[in-house]
């Protein structure tokens, strides 16, 4: 066999370490021989650190330097593109060890730094607002290809001199695809982003996004608290149906009992409902009254989205006056509620826009048909 081949074979049998979480961590090094205490070393070097040159470890002994360089691997997704906004929001198009991309997103702000992370290449859910549903659906992530997003954006950002200084603070799992389909890589990677040893981040700043995987939700309340957001983007299920195709199967009578159930245990914690807002659909004064008499006694925050505009697209984004009187309504029914600011809307980084596709706006216009939906009349 040639060298080259001999050095891929070796290179594809190594353990990626930013897939296993802390315990698994122990786990691997207990099977190298070693005492599982190192893995607390090994994890404050990879995350808080940014090492990734096993060599560099120096509080590491040598020969568990060398074990690790012939067995293991810190590898991360490869930079295909960099695309920086005029808002500072940055998105970076992330190209996978199989082929495929992926996008996330940086969106920083006066007091922190939001990271958007994608959990699926594709999706499977055909949300009828979302580019990402557009692509279609080619697999879940694995947790190494999660964590490595975190990673890279991490290192490109700079590594901050103090642990206190981090450039990203929170992490919301709300780019390309369905988290909760995705389920136990979704929660290893969660792990990691919550261990003081790796980001060390706190459970109120680590955010699920679900479309409503009801089953799920009840899984996940046993699993973790971190916080949850919910897209509903209707008040009825007849409405979200036909724009969350999700809702035929876990309907809204099914979906609020469940999160209920994920905040009963967690005092003065709110489910965030998120809810797109489209001109003529779903964005009525009745439709806000709605909305308000169903959320009644769960305690709710809401997000109301202006819908962002991707090539192909039939629908349009609600008018500012639309969204700041169904914005009053809910406010006067006593439920926080603001207008999300759009971030990165000119490099196709705002929300809904993400397609992980390295092509432009002119290719994907031209082969993208998605059906009508006829905006409902105000009158």
């Amino acid at each position: 066999m040639p060298a080259s081949s001999q050095q891929s074979n070796q290179a594809s049998t190594k353990v990626n370490l930013l897939s296993l979480a802390p315990q698994d961590m122990a786990d691997y090094l207990v099977t190298l021989g070693e005492k599982p205490f190192r893995a607390v070393q090994l994890l404050k070097w990879i995350y808080h650190h940014g090492v990734r040159d096993f060599n560099e470890m120096l509080n590491i002994s040598k020969n568990l330097r060398q074990t690790l360089t012939e067995n293991a691997s810190l590898e991360l997704p490869e930079l295909i593109s960099e695309h920086p906004s005029k808002d500072g929001t940055v998105k970076w198009l992330l190209k996978l060890k199989c082929g495929n991309s992926i996008e996330t997103v940086f969106i920083p702000e006066t007091e922190r730094g939001t990271l958007c992370i994608s959990s699926q290449v594709g999706c499977t859910l055909n949300c009828r607002f979302c580019s990402t549903a557009t692509q279609g659906f080619n697999r879940n992530l694995a947790v190494e290809e999660i964590i490595g997003q975190i990673l890279f954006a991490v290192i490109r950002l700079g590594i901050p001199k103090s642990r206190g200084a981090k450039k990203i603070t929170n992490i919301v799992l709300m780019g390309m695809g369905e988290p909760l389909i995705n389920f136990d890589n979704v929660m290893k990677a969660i792990e990691l982003m919550l261990d003081d040893n790796a980001f060390g981040l706190s459970k109120r700043r680590v955010t699920l996004s679900t479309a409503g995987m009801v089953p799920a939700i009840y899984k996940l309340s046993e699993t973790t608290d971190v916080s949850l957001a919910v897209s509903l983007h209707a008040p009825n299920n007849e409405l979200r149906s036909r724009i969350v195709p999700l809702n035929k199967k876990y309907k809204i009578e099914d979906l609020l009992p469940a999160c209920r159930h994920y905040i009963e245990s967690k005092p003065h914690r709110k489910i965030t409902w998120e809810y797109v807002m489209l001109k003529g659909v779903n964005d009525l004064e009745e439709q806000a009254h709605e909305l308000a008499q169903l959320l009644k006694g769960i305690p709710s925050k809401i997000n109301l989205i202006p819908f962002n505009q991707f090539p192909g697209t039939e629908y349009e984004c609600s008018s500012t006056a639309s969204m700041e009187r169904f914005r009053s309504i809910l406010i006067n029914a006593g439920y926080p509620t603001i207008i999300r600011k759009t971030r990165g809307e000119d490099i196709d980084a705002a929300c809904g826009q993400l397609v992980g596709e390295f092509t432009d706006r002119t290719r994907r216009q031209q082969r993208l048909s998605v059906p009508k939906v006829a905006p409902r009349s105000e009158s």
